[in-house]
């Protein structure tokens, strides 16, 4: 049976703290004094304001509980009943307006228990407002239930005093089995999340965040639910337990219940129509409408849910969309896009520059006894329409997967690469380097509009989207490898070699083959071991075209770091050039934390301050991610002397003016074929008589798509090409470097 309380009406409105809770020597309004900072005087009543609240139809228990400001006008408070200690501010005959809502200054029609309010607000037709400090210029109108709990937590994952661990709020992100929860804060980043779930063995780890976590919160029962200036609050049934910033829009929504809502007026949040919110943060400058249904959640800065998006135990990261689809149990680095009705994301880590097509299924093929099954995915992935995933998965960076249903657990570590299911020939095909290939448009695109729409204010974690970084220059090398040893294998079976090959001689075979570009390599069936969890083949195709371009891309990605060092350090002349780069250089292994590229190295380190107790907080964490932002051109640097020595043998700390001269040159006309590829991968759209023949003119198609030649992208391109060769033609000649040598 419900239990249903009878209590004294001559109560209500006090003993909001339970006295087992209330500190010796302090009243229930401790806390409630200590959160209010607005600075208004407030007053008792006088005679005859009392008089006209009453003649207005107004009720309180006790006027005397009734405090005001010098600027009160009671004229302005009409059928309202009061409960407890309200407090109330300026109130002046204005009219507050915002998106055609306009409403009388003044409190009306409204049931108000023991809270505050700011300067020249309205409150019109709320049937329950219990416990609130509102600012000043707020508007709430037509509101069903707008109250706070002595317990509130405002969507955080913090016990208060009195309650047990089992009701704490975990957010169960890369795995449904809950094996690697974390607690969610407001403040908490990308980064701190992926560091909560990748390292689960370390007991001592887990225990200090957790602990870290706990330090944040005030364990104390009574904070209000604060309202900043200027927020707009219409039509909504019930908020409850909701900590709103200043200058939100909250219209229609159903319920929100355990959320805190990051709000400014340099990053305004919005919840719309039909929205249900429930045990969640949301950050600055977020969009949520449409009938969202989100759960146990954390939605980053910046980022949008719309169209009836379900978003359930699940970290968001920033500058991301999601739309119409179901996400669960994921884990979700800054820059992700999902717009379709009919994707669906379970139990999967995604690494930033993400894009799910419709019809995608990621994770919904349960292949084991219990839903313990993950994906991991680096940045860039992008699953194809209709494209259904196996756990466990796993992919390099920029993997693009054509339309098809994946029937085996896949492990592709070539980056750059177009993932098929060849169903006809019963095989998977894997294309590396397809990008640079046949869509060079889409990929430089994607790092240019990531940079360009990264709203964030708090830029704590420096976010990497360039697509040729640490991450993805060690994929490459890596790669190469790889290419080298499926390369020679197949050459010695062609040769009719039975013995057992083993991997040094296949690397050695295949290195011939591949450094010497021998055609003979194009007539090969080269085929990878480890890629998919089945017996059929896997076959790697173009792949005497991509190991040179992998190639390319390492000396591009020097000469870049190269130049970039220069523009720092101004040499005069090689000598002093040199001198200036780092002596003894290794290629080091990185970490995407949470979009932020971090050596491995200086991680452990970080974890084992964690152990002694050097790092105390989460703030010290957040110190460490500055550090490492600070610090990430010099590591790049160090990364790409190290990526060049191991793939072409040479240490730009001893290199000849000549070969320095080849490598700058060679970075130029590298550029240049990139660029050239964004144009002519871009030219496709408008030569391809199946994209024209929508229209009825050339002129028409131009109208709606636009002109290829005023293509703001290409256009910026190649005045970025332009720049770069300036650059290094100065460059050179400064530096007095000349030769004729190309790089192999």
């Amino acid at each position: 049976m419900n239990v249903i309380k009878k209590s004294l009406l001559n109560t209500l409105g006090y003993n909001f703290i339970p006295p087992d809770f209330l500190p010796k020597g302090k009243d229930e309004y401790y806390l409630r004094n200590e959160q209010n900072k607005n600075g208004i005087r407030y007053r008792q009543l006088t005679a005859y304001e009392i008089e006209v609240l009453v003649r207005n139809r107004n009720t309180s228990d006790d006027w005397n509980k009734i405090l005001v400001s010098d600027a009160f006008n009671p004229e302005l408070v009409q059928h309202c009943k009061f409960y407890g200690l309200v407090r109330i501010g300026k109130l002046e005959p204005y009219y507050l307006e915002f998106h055609n809502l306009k409403r009388p200054v003044g409190l009306y029609n409204s049931t108000i228990i023991s809270c505050d309010f700011g300067d020249n607000v309205v409150v019109d037709n709320v049937n329950y407002l219990s416990h609130y400090i509102t600012g000043s210029d707020v508007m709430l109108v037509n509101i069903n239930e707008i109250a706070t709990t002595d317990h509130a937590k405002f969507g955080n994952g913090f016990l208060k005093e009195g309650e047990n661990e089992n009701i704490r709020i975990w957010l169960e992100v890369c795995n449904e089995n809950g094996g690697r929860k974390i607690i969610p804060f407001n403040g908490m980043l990308p980064g701190d999340a992926w560091l909560w779930t990748q390292f689960r063995d370390d007991d001592v780890l887990m225990d200090k965040l957790k602990s870290f976590t706990d330090k944040q919160s005030d364990k104390r029962r009574g904070y209000y639910g604060v309202i900043g200036d200027r927020t707009v609050i219409k039509n909504c049934r019930i908020v409850k337990d909701v900590n709103i910033g200043s200058d939100a829009y909250l219209k229609g929504a159903n319920k929100i219940k355990n959320v805190t809502i990051n709000s400014s007026a340099e990053a305004k949040s919005q919840v719309g129509e039909g929205c249900e919110l429930v045990n969640g943060i949301i950050g600055y400058g977020c969009r949520i409408f449409y009938g969202v249904k989100a759960v146990r959640f954390f939605l980053a800065s910046h980022s949008q849910l719309k169209y009836g998006a379900r978003l359930i135990n699940s970290y968001l990261g920033d500058n991301s969309t999601i739309s119409c689809c179901e996400v669960l149990n994921s884990l979700i680095f800054p820059a992700h896009e999902q717009h379709h009705n009919n994707s669906f994301l379970c139990a999967s880590l995604i690494q930033g520059q993400s894009n799910m097509a419709a019809g995608a299924t990621i994770g919904s093929n349960h292949n084991s006894r219990s839903p313990d099954g993950e994906l991991v995915a680096g940045r860039g992935f992008w699953p194809g329409l209709c494209v259904s995933l196996k756990h466990n998965s796993k992919f390099a960076s920029y993997a693009i997967l054509a339309k098809g249903d994946y029937p085996s657990e896949l492990n592709i570590p070539i980056p750059f690469a177009l993932i098929s299911n060849d169903v006809h020939n019963n095989q998977l095909t894997v294309m590396p380097g397809y990008w640079f290939l046949y869509n060079m448009y889409a990929l430089a695109r994607n790092s240019w509009k990531y940079i360009d729409r990264d709203k964030r204010i708090n830029k704590t974690q420096p976010l990497e989207f360039n697509f040729l970084a640490p991450d993805t220059i060690n994929e490459i090398v890596d790669s190469l490898a790889l290419l080298q040893q499926f390369t020679g294998k197949a050459w010695l079976l062609q040769q009719g070699l039975r013995k057992k090959i083993t991997t040094e001689e296949a690397i050695t075979a295949g290195k011939q083959l591949l450094e010497n570009n021998d055609p003979v390599v194009n007539t090969l069936v080269i085929t990878a071991e480890g890629f998919e969890n089945s017996r059929r083949p896997v076959r790697i195709i173009k792949v005497l075209q991509s190991y040179q371009l992998f190639k390319k891309l390492v000396a591009l990605y020097a000469a870049q770091q190269l130049v970039e060092h220069i523009r720092v350090t101004h040499p005069k002349n090689i000598a002093q050039l040199q001198e200036s780069l780092p002596g003894s250089v290794a290629l080091s292994a990185w970490s995407n934390a949470g979009g932020q590229l971090i050596r491995q190295s200086e991680i452990e380190k970080l974890i084992k301050q964690v152990h002694s107790g050097r790092v105390k907080s989460w703030n010290d964490i957040h110190a460490f991610y500055q550090e490492q932002g600070n610090n990430y051109n010099r590591e790049q640097l160090v990364h790409a002397m190290a990526a060049l020595k191991t793939v072409q043998g040479i240490s730009l700390k001893r290199a000849t003016p000549e070969i320095l001269y080849a490598l700058l040159s060679q970075s130029v006309d590298t550029r240049e074929w990139i660029a050239k590829g964004i144009y002519e991968s871009r030219a496709k759209d408008y030569k391809n008589p199946f994209r024209k023949m929508v229209y009825n003119s050339q002129e028409s198609m131009e109208k709606v798509v636009g002109k290829l030649s005023e293509n703001a992208f290409i256009k910026q391109e190649q005045k970025s090409l332009l720049a770069y060769k300036k650059e290094l033609q100065q460059l050179m000649s400064k530096l007095k470097l000349t030769g004729k040598t190309v790089i192999a």
